[in-house]
């Protein structure tokens, strides 16, 4: 059986880490038999970070690279969820990873309203005096990484600005359509769907979330992956 190595499970999302919640949503949506590993240390994975999948040797790190391994290797999975990427999903799933995701980390991160409910929902499981320590170590690196990034260098004007430009080109996209892969899900949706819950549902406000929940194309898109997955 697989094994899905991820953090631990967060304002009540399959995961408040957009990339694990994906690797989970395409092994809901490919029915495929899995089980999680909530308490992984990214410090004992290959890349460094999570997700990791075990299935079989050696583990697979990177969640695009664990979808192209299960689409490779995993038996019976839908054609939809197999078919290689399209350009136009390639482009939608750069935007959410690599542009939009550090807008929203740096709004949990760095933001201090979303702060103040990120470090406890993190960290709040941890002994003392890890639960003062720890969070303050994990947040000094995320600041910094995110001025190499180039996002923590913007105003959170700014900030706000390009992620609700990269959600209404995401709105834009998906148009009338059910799913990102037309009239049944393929694996942009594992992506897009993780991301924008990790959006639409996180309650942390901020002035992306508010656009967000303006753009009734995504919420309505949500709740149907909602009532395929699970949240």
């Amino acid at each position: 059986m697989i094994e899905l190595l991820q953090f631990r499970p967060a304002f009540g999302l399959m995961n408040a880490s957009p990339f694990c919640m994906k690797v989970e949503v395409f092994l809901r949506l490919a029915e495929l038999e899995y089980r999680r590993a909530n308490d992984a240390l990214p410090i004992r994975t290959p890349k460094g970070k999570l997700p990791v999948i075990r299935d079989g040797e050696p583990l697979v790190a990177d969640s695009q690279a664990i979808i192209v391994h299960l689409q490779q290797h995993a038996e019976r999975i839908p054609p939809a969820l197999r078919a290689p990427e399209t350009a136009q999903a390639l482009a939608l799933r750069r935007t959410l990873e690599e542009s939009c995701y550090f807008a929203l980390l740096w709004l949990r991160w760095i933001d201090e309203p979303g702060w103040q409910l990120t470090a406890p929902a993190f960290f709040g499981h941890l002994p003392w005096p890890l639960r003062s320590l720890v969070p303050w170590i994990v947040r000094r690196k995320m600041r910094r990484d995110l001025q190499g990034q180039g996002m923590g260098r913007h105003s959170r004007d700014e900030i706000c600005a390009r992620a609700v430009a990269d959600l209404r080109a995401t709105s834009e996209l998906l148009g009338t359509q059910a799913f990102f892969g037309g009239e049944s899900p393929a694996a942009i949706d594992a992506t897009a769907y993780a991301f924008l819950a990790n959006v639409l549902w996180v309650p942390i406000d901020n002035p992306v979330k508010a656009q967000a929940l303006q753009l009734p194309r995504l919420a309505g898109y949500c709740e149907r992956m909602q009532g395929l997955v699970g949240r």
